[in-house]
């Protein structure tokens, strides 16, 4: 059996999967190169993408919090490593929610602690309606001494910028 190809249909379905899978691939892109992040010190402010904090070296705590019934893997890089990124330095981190609230940090606790800014929970992407993009996660089980009201409260979920002084 001899099917001729109907060249003029096969273009057609190509310039259709051209037209409607390019603008989702650019939104796609556009998203990874948002801002998510806004770090600033004394004298500069470094906006960081989802993309440039997953280039980072990635860790993985898994850990029980106040705020899931069960232990909980996280994922994200270290927060000593997205301040040395910005090249920020100081002793005390402003963390600040998209919803405004504030809490402070001390830079001291980023050296002490392998805690990191998650972007992903049980190997998902954290969305804002649950406590994403960013939420700041102490490693609780391997220090009993985190398992304290002070260090929940400093683990600021739905993180939008960081201020160093």
């Amino acid at each position: 059996m001899n099917k001729k190809i109907n060249h003029g249909f096969v273009w057609a379905v190509l310039a259709f999967i051209t037209l409607f899978f390019s603008p989702l691939a650019q939104a796609q892109k556009s998203n990874a190169d948002k801002t998510v992040l806004t770090v600033t010190g004394k004298d500069q402010k470094q906006a960081l993408s989802l993309a440039a904090l997953k280039a980072l070296p990635q860790q993985t705590i898994v850990t029980k919090t106040p705020w899931y019934p069960d232990s909980v893997k996280f994922t994200g890089p270290l927060l000593r490593d997205v301040l040395a990124l910005a090249k920020v330095k100081g002793a005390d981190i402003s963390a600040i929610a998209l919803n405004d609230y504030k809490i402070h940090i001390p830079m001291s606790d980023a050296q002490q602690y392998d805690m990191i800014l998650a972007h992903q929970i049980n190997d998902e992407a954290i969305p804002v309606k649950t406590k994403g993009p960013l939420f700041v996660v102490y490693p609780f089980d391997s220090h009993p001494e985190l398992q304290a009201k002070r260090y929940y409260e400093r683990s600021i979920w739905q993180l939008k910028a960081l201020t160093v002084k």
